[in-house]
């Protein structure tokens, strides 16, 4: 019932509607992607005079964390099997134009965000809903996807993740491996935003580079097949058949459809997720704490997603025995290409990747369940939730969840609809802010 759900979701409605909104804001922001070098710069530049609960490289780096994560080895993998190499193109492309999204839904984020009585800043779709549009309700059923979702993407895929990953390779029961991630996940979750933060700052970076040093290492030994692997991925991107690699051939629908979904599961742009850290960011400008927000779908989509695509068309037209039709241990083949180390890279990659998704979106669950619960017993349901959310990551790692993949397509579809109303009905008001910040 969940698989068939998601699929009637991820049709052609919510293709036009996801790609139709990053498309739209970039023509009627005058393309802000233009402006992503100066977003990189203002990423690790500090704002003087600035409220806020962490800083903002602390707030993109919580978001990156919650969106590099196996979207870009698993999800990549997996989009490909099903939608051919095609399915990277419509990835790539769903990141270029997302990075606007990204962009908006930052902007409002930071703009209708309030300060509670701890003095703590809080904001997100769910605010935007509500204080924008003055659609409390629709906020509530946002805030309330945001966490089921966050006990899907959030936790159970990615401790499951590691758990077979860790049992596959090594002698260790997956009851162990995910009672340490539970265990681990509490240190940092029970010390809230400002210890998420300081542990993302810590580890996204080192991972993202060793990753993609793995990447462009594997690259240069398929050196001869890497133009070839790029023509294949443009062109079975228009057409319905693709020769070679033991690839049988696609619809071009199938193509987009799992290419813009894994694009969603990667980036999160439209999803309204990474929103809800940035609007905790110490800034003084919505339109600054933007274009920093935007780098993020740079970076995971049009950096990480790419070089995993790449990878994995390129291994399997350098190398015989792997097919298309590996599914998900494509990326694990192609990194077995590296000798002594690339195994055990891929495994740390993985390993990092999944357990930094679970502490950012540990937060964008936090953040939801504290406007589900007004500020009268916000306290008392967070430390609830903090506990079903650690109970989750364990349970996650030790069951079959070949479900809660198509559960996750479907709440993450789920929770873009009211976060892609909003973002249209509130163009003007992105668009104001912009122009006010030097961006139109």
């Amino acid at each position: 019932m969940i698989q068939t759900l998601s699929d009637i979701l991820w049709g052609w409605p919510m293709v036009i509607l996801l790609l139709g909104t990053h498309i739209w804001l970039t023509v009627r922001l005058k393309f802000p992607q233009r402006h992503i070098f100066r977003a990189i710069r203002l990423s690790v530049t500090s704002e003087k005079g600035a409220s806020g609960d962490v800083s903002q490289f602390g707030a993109l780096a919580t978001a990156l964390a919650a969106t590099i994560g196996t979207g870009n080895i698993i999800g990549v993998a997996t989009a490909i099997s099903l939608g051919g190499p095609g399915a990277v193109f419509w990835c790539w492309i769903s990141g270029v134009f997302g990075i606007a999204t990204k962009y908006a839904e930052s902007l409002l984020a930071v703009h209708y965000r309030v300060k509670t009585r701890d003095g703590h800043m809080v904001g997100g779709p769910m605010y935007v809903l509500h204080r924008g549009l003055g659609l409390k309700w629709l906020g509530v059923l946002f805030a309330a996807l945001a966490v089921f979702a966050s006990f899907g993407i959030g936790s159970m895929v990615q401790c499951n993740a590691i758990a077979v990953l860790c049992h596959e390779s090594y002698p260790v029961s997956t009851e162990l491996v995910s009672s340490l991630v539970a265990f681990f996940v509490a240190l940092v979750v029970l010390f809230g935003v400002k210890g998420i933060a300081r542990v993302c700052m810590a580890l996204v970076p080192f991972m993202a580079v060793l990753y993609v040093m793995g990447c462009v290492w594997i690259l240069i030994l398929n050196g001869h097949y890497v133009w070839d692997a790029l023509l294949m991925i443009v062109e079975s991107a228009f057409t319905p058949e693709a020769a070679g690699g033991g690839f049988v051939g696609v619809s071009m629908i199938l193509s987009i459809r799992y290419g813009v979904a894994r694009g969603l599961f990667s980036n999160e742009s439209g999803m309204g997720s990474a929103p809800i850290v940035a609007a905790a960011a110490q800034t003084k400008s919505p339109v600054r704490q933007a274009l920093v927000s935007s780098t993020g779908t740079f970076w995971d989509t049009v950096v990480v997603c790419l070089l995993t695509g790449m990878v994995i068309v390129s291994s399997v037209l350098a190398h015989q025995g792997i097919t298309f039709a590996n599914g998900a241990t494509l990326t694990k083949h192609a990194f077995a290409t590296i000798p002594v180390i690339g195994t055990p890279l891929l495994t740390f990659g993985i390993i990092t990747f999944a357990f930094s998704t679970i502490l950012g979106w540990s937060y964008y669950g936090e953040k939801c369940v504290e406007y589900l619960g007004g500020s009268r017993f916000s306290r008392y349901v967070i430390w609830i939730y903090r506990v079903l959310f650690i109970l989750m990551v364990f349970i996650g790692g030790t069951r079959q969840l070949d479900a809660v993949w198509s559960f996750s397509d479907l709440a993450n579809g789920l929770m873009a609809i009211p976060n892609l109303i909003s973002l249209l009905l509130l163009t003007g008001v992105i668009a104001r802010e912009s122009r006010r910040g030097g961006v139109l």
